[in-house]
């Protein structure tokens, strides 16, 4: 399974960082492309089991489920119910940790999904690069500035 990855270092402290990304349904506030987003049944954005609702380009609808929660970790899972893309089996991970020597947060945001092979390469870079790695920038230009990111759209990373 191909395992797209991004991090970035956040000018902003850890519990900072993850008190504004903890809300599953703010996707639409911070990633660039994504017109709206809300829980389908209204319920609390930190509940395991909500489902996401994101419009992007062209109205298109992507459904996400949240499958694990846990603010001591700063760390949610969700698998994408609905996507138009060539995917399937497709899960991602966000994850904030903080840089003891700073101050600052490290994010983490990668996936994994089965393509067929001819639609593998350029999913993997979709997500890395496209999705993951351009969602962090945006965080960076958030949280005040010149934070240093860095996407791998390979294996290695959890």
């Amino acid at each position: 399974m191909p395992r797209p990855y991004a991090s970035a270092v956040l000018n902003a402290s850890a519990d900072e960082v993850w008190s504004y990304l903890r809300d599953f349904s703010n996707l639409a506030a911070w990633m660039p492309g994504v017109e709206t987003g809300i829980i389908e049944d209204g319920g609390p954005a930190d509940r395991v089991g909500c489902v996401r609702r994101l419009i992007g380009p062209g109205s298109s609808v992507f459904r996400e489920r949240l499958s694990a929660f846990d603010d001591a970790a700063r760390t949610y899972r969700y698998e994408i119910l609905e996507c138009p893309l060539p995917v399937s089996a497709a899960r991602g991970v966000l994850r904030v940790s903080p840089v003891t020597d700073t101050g600052q947060a490290f994010v983490e945001w990668w996936g994994e999904f089965s393509a067929a092979p001819a639609d593998e390469e350029a999913m993997l870079k979709t997500f890395g690069n496209g999705i993951y790695a351009t969602g962090l920038q945006a965080l960076s230009r958030r949280f005040a500035g010149l934070s240093r990111t860095s996407a791998a759209a390979s294996p290695g990373r959890p």
